[in-house]
């Protein structure tokens, strides 16, 4: 059993937090936000008043927060993880965030005598709840050994995928496919209906032929095909539009600063953006088809 302190209960780290307790974890939780900690508290969680609490007896330490400026403040700044958690504590970062702030972090942790990896997450809300995560997970051989008997308990998934900063890396990857994806089966549903198709046809062919991927199984933009995705109610997340514009133009960072050449994954971000900027950011990333179709209007 881990001692865990978890820091970020938002619509991930809650769920997390209640995976690691059900195995046997003795979890306690922070977040900056007071109303969060009071939310996990109503739900049964124990909660720490500030981060040093939270810190006082653990021998592992996850973080699930917004942005790597959050990350970098939580960790490096005085009063911070670095300066609080106790001599030989496992580092675990699961946010997803730009790589260079990932791989500063793990700097600053190595040269203060810690093991870290970055681990983010696929599989979004329904994932985190249900314990399916995936994790990619960047460091050392000895951090991910370290890591893997706990994130086992939140997703069976757990890959070991390279140095410090790999694991922020293959996620952007992935989040970057997967708003390619579904804004490519956005199109093809919206000519389909002007062809005359009709929505359940085109997902029964188009899943046992060569255009089928994991966002048109489980997340299918428009309602019937799939009863469980955001389109049946009125794109509730699921995984926020708000935060696929965030993972995409991460990818767009990470492209510039790599000299990668991403014309597709700019078009998508730009649709994420006018989405957003509709004030539908809170909707699932999927309502990209309401707005291809034109059948979204400004909150």
């Amino acid at each position: 059993m881990a001692r865990i302190a978890f820091i970020g209960l938002g619509n991930m780290g809650r769920p997390m937090c209640d995976n690691l307790t059900k195995a046997g974890h003795d979890v306690v939780g922070f977040d900056v936000v007071a109303a969060a900690r009071d939310a996990y508290a109503a739900a049964g969680g124990r909660v720490a008043a500030t981060l040093a609490e939270a810190l006082a007896d653990a021998d592992t330490i996850i973080s699930m927060i917004p942005t790597g400026k959050h990350v970098r403040a939580a960790y490096e700044d005085e009063g911070g993880v670095l300066t609080h958690a106790r001599p030989g504590t496992m580092l675990i970062d699961c946010s997803t965030i730009d790589v260079e702030s990932a791989r500063a972090v793990s700097k600053a942790a190595a040269e203060a005598g810690f093991i870290m990896v970055d681990a983010p997450v696929s599989g979004a809300v329904p994932a985190a709840q249900a314990g399916t995560l995936t994790f990619m997970v960047g460091g050392t051989a000895e951090g991910f050994e370290r890591a893997r008997p706990v994130l086992a308990a939140m997703g069976p998934k757990i890959f070991h995928v390279g140095a410090s900063g790999n694991g922020v890396a293959l996620k952007i990857c992935n989040n970057m496919m997967a708003g390619m994806s579904m804004v490519a089966i956005s199109e093809v549903l919206a000519l389909a209906e002007k062809l005359g198709l009709d929505h359940q046809t085109v997902y029964d062919v188009m899943t046992v032929s060569s255009g089928n991927c994991w966002a048109l199984q489980n997340y299918c933009p428009v309602p019937g095909p799939v009863p469980a995705s955001p389109a049946n109610r009125d794109y509730q997340p699921g995984f926020a539009a708000a935060m696929m514009l965030k993972d995409m133009r991460l990818s767009q960072a990470a492209a510039a600063t790599s000299g990668a050449a991403t014309p597709l994954a700019g078009s998508a971000a730009a649709l994420y953006q006018m989405l957003v900027e509709h004030g539908h950011g809170n909707k699932d990333f999927s309502a990209v088809f309401a707005l291809i179709t034109g059948r979204l209007t400004s909150a």
